[in-house]
């Protein structure tokens, strides 16, 4: 037991000293502090105060000479009120660039922490006031709580906020804790006497707190419970010696009784000797492991008791666990990693079994899945076996010693083989089919057209791509087939921008540009399908021999509909060139107007319309 105590009276010792050297470590954080930033921001900030202070001035005078005119001068009064509206605003405008400023700094600047007596942060400090810099105001606030802290006489309402000229100062009697300027407040988003008052509470608070941890009957509690953990300990760890004790004493009476060692058919793998010796230091190091788990559960206790220790207890477990953990793991590494093997061995194996027996209830027709034929059972179970043998030994070699041996390189060119080989014949459209799910090509129901072929998706497998075109036929394209050809999806997009339709018009150089785009206009307005929003609109995309071609574009959110609409949109441009009195020419038409029928048909013309006849002219020999 002498080792126990000593140690734990090591840990004694070496606590009070944490807290010191956690100080030191802050100390060296908030020096490494943005000095450029920092250094910008006070050559603003003295710019700014310098507004201030001429401000003030201009301010004080402005208001001794409204209060020295007379009632009568009116018109002076409001040229000074004026300025001293004037003066306000800028002195917002300077609040709000200070406060900007301040915004933009919050990312890098580091301020100072005020420290309580316990070494915790009652508040920080980011701005310096008059030649005191915001590391010199933190430790001067800091050293004047540990003064009040040594008064016994001092109450919380002893401090007060008293306004000064350009601060609210906290004081304890005559002598200033902390002064909060403008400056302060705009760190904190808040005003200036708020902030003071806040300070003051947590002042207060602090000192108050302190003093009651510090009281002669608080510490005498606190060391009695010390001890009883103490105590409490040291009685737990004796019984568990006791206890593992009379373990080692049953061990040794059971040689030759229940241990009697290890036989593997004839080969002796442990004598009872040797087996003894095994389940002894197995008790030994049960032993210890119990006893570092009642140190590790009290040391929080213990340190939880004192103020000046309690945010140092996992520090101190890193301390003593940190080497603790590197020899253990260093010892026993493998053995998670045997364990782990093993239960992946153990696992893939049934799975293996599973889809063993799946591909025989398939093939032999007892079970039958929708889609899924008989004889596909075995191309498909060799697949899968390979691909779960070969992900097995990924997940196993990363375990094994020496996983970083050439081993993976041998790994690496099998699986390049065996997706070599599958670029042709049906793994090629198992992997393009696994491919086509990433990519998102399209969706069941989609219209797309996948190289000459345009329909409906209505399937997607592993093996082949199934459209249903207008005309209802059903056609299988192989997924190796679809990645290499050129894909059009009409529908992906058609639910948020809608898809856009067009045909071409083309119509004679004698009929007004703009007859025609009200003609397809209007056309299009009256198909159901299409959207009266984005409007229909049309574009001339060539200027032929005999004819202009005019497009006209639409748009529908119904991209499944498309031939039903486009009989639509044509019936409805027919109607509406025939009522505009526009003829539509085939592109070779040519025409005898003397004497011929208009191509309108008869409904559109008017009652009296007569076929004009012909124009004969001739000419005279003189």
């Amino acid at each position: 037991m002498k080792p126990v105590f000593r140690f734990l009276l090591l840990l004694l010792l070496i606590a009070p000293a944490l807290p010191v050297l956690a100080q030191a470590d802050s100390i060296k954080q908030a020096d490494s502090v943005n000095t450029a930033g920092i250094r910008n921001y006070k050559l603003q900030l003295e710019t700014l105060e310098q507004q201030r202070l001429a401000d003030s001035v201009k301010k004080v005078q402005l208001q001794q000479q409204l209060q020295s005119l007379q009632t009568t001068d009116n018109l002076k009064k409001e040229q000074l009120q004026q300025q001293l509206e004037a003066l306000n605003s800028r002195e917002a405008q300077r609040i709000a660039d200070k406060k900007a400023r301040i915004d933009s700094l919050r990312a890098t600047a580091k301020g100072y922490p005020v420290t309580g007596f316990f070494k915790d942060t009652l508040f920080t400090i980011y701005s310096k006031l008059g030649s005191f810099s915001a590391r010199d105001r933190a430790n001067a606030i800091s050293e004047r709580i540990q003064v009040l802290g040594d008064d016994y006489l001092f109450s919380g309402d002893s401090l007060k906020v008293v306004p000064s000229e350009n601060t609210f100062d906290v004081m304890a009697g005559e002598t200033i804790i902390v002064s909060v300027s403008e400056n302060d407040a705009l760190w904190n988003d808040t005003g200036t006497e708020a902030l003071a008052q806040a300070y003051r509470k947590i002042i207060s608070d602090a000192i108050t707190h302190y003093k009651k941890e510090t009281s002669f009957i608080t510490l005498a509690k606190e060391i009695g419970l010390a001890i009883l953990v103490i105590l409490l300990l040291v009685l737990i760890i004796r019984l568990c010696n006791k206890l593992f004790r009379w373990t080692a004493l049953k061990i040794y009476s059971q040689e030759g009784k229940r241990i009697k060692g290890i036989n593997i058919k004839n080969y002796n793998l442990f004598d009872a000797g040797r087996q003894i010796q095994l389940l002894l230091m197995l008790n030994t190091v049960v032993k210890w492991f119990v006893i570092l788990l009642l140190i590790y559960i009290a040391l929080p206790i213990l340190f939880g008791i004192f103020p000046w220790t309690q945010n140092f207890a996992e520090t101190l477990f890193s301390y003593i666990l940190s080497p603790v953990k590197k020899i253990t793991f260093g010892l026993w590494n493998y053995l998670p990693n045997l364990i782990t093997i093993i239960v992946i061995v153990f696992v893939f194996r049934y799975v293996l079994k599973f889809a063993r027996f799946l591909k025989n209830e398939i093939a032999s027709g007892d079970l039958t899945i929708n889609g899924f034929y008989p004889d596909w059972a075995n191309p498909t179970f060799q697949i899968v076996r390979v691909l779960i043998i070969a992900f097995m030994l990924v997940l196993i070699y990363p375990y094994l010693p020496g996983s970083d041996s050439p081993i993976f390189q041998g790994i690496s060119v099998f699986l390049g083989f065996l997706f070599t080989f599958g670029s042709m014949g049906s793994l090629s459209n198992v992997i393009a089919g696994l491919v086509l799910t990433y990519m998102r090509l399209f969706k069941i129901n989609d219209r797309v057209k996948i190289g000459d072929v345009v329909g409906d998706v209505i399937e997607k497998s592993l093996l082949v791509t199934r459209v249903r075109t207008i005309k209802n036929e059903i056609i299988s394209i192989p997924n190796s087939t679809v990645m290499n050809s050129h894909t059009i999806n009409y529908s992906s997009d058609t639910a948020e921008r809608g898809l856009i339709l067009h045909t071409t018009v083309t119509l004679g150089y004698d009929i007004p540009w703009q007859d025609v785009y009200r003609a397809l206009t209007t056309a299009a307005d009256r198909t159901p399908l299409l959207l009266k929003e984005p409007k229909p609109f049309v574009l001339q995309t060539s200027l032929d021999d005999f004819y202009v071609s005019y497009q006209l574009n639409a748009y529908t959110k119904d991209a499944n509909k498309q031939a039903v609409i486009y009989s639509d949109l044509h019936q409805n441009i027919q109607d509406c060139c025939n009522e505009a009195g526009i003829e539509i020419l085939s592109p070779h038409y040519r025409a005898a107007r003397d004497g011929n029928m208009t191509t309108i048909p008869a409904d559109y013309l008017d009652k009296d319309y007569k076929a004009p006849s012909f124009n004969v002219k001739m000419d005279k020999d003189e």
